[in-house]
């Protein structure tokens, strides 16, 4: 769940922007279907008060959510696409030493996204993540 100071905001970025589609909200929530998950957004103060937590504080939040891809045709295209559209880039791609790329990018509320063709990553033609390779030796 992500916790929204302008949830409208954020839904517009995320249906307008990215192009994803709503499973399911009302005026309070939003829930769009990824991939075996839903990723639901919530206003802040409604989050807080759900999990019992105070809502201020602002800053570095402590993940990142990532979408895996089949290409690095794949990755430069989102990047094309998301920067064309005044997206903020917080990382342009980049091509790590143990091969793929990614490129990480932040949504209206500060949320780090990163679009990554990972070598390690078996990734099917849905999107769906089907597994990881061994990486002890990285």
């Amino acid at each position: 769940m992500l916790a929204a100071d302008d949830l409208p905001a954020l839904r517009d970025f995320y249906t307008h922007v990215l192009g994803w589609e709503i499973e399911a909200a009302n005026q309070d929530i939003a829930f769009f279907k990824l991939n075996g998950i839903l990723l639901g957004m919530f206003g802040r103060e409604d989050l807080a008060k759900f999990n019992n937590r105070d809502p201020e504080g602002s800053g570095f939040r402590p993940f990142n959510m990532a979408l895996m891809v089949n290409s690095q045709a794949e990755v430069e295209s989102i990047y094309s696409e998301l920067s064309g559209k005044g997206v903020e880039i917080v990382q342009p791609i980049t091509e790590p030493d143990f091969g793929g790329c990614y490129f990480l990018f932040a949504d209206p509320e500060g949320n780090i996204w990163e679009i990554s063709n990972n070598p390690f990553i078996s990734v099917d033609q849905s999107g769906n993540v089907l597994g990881h390779q061994p990486i002890a030796h990285l």
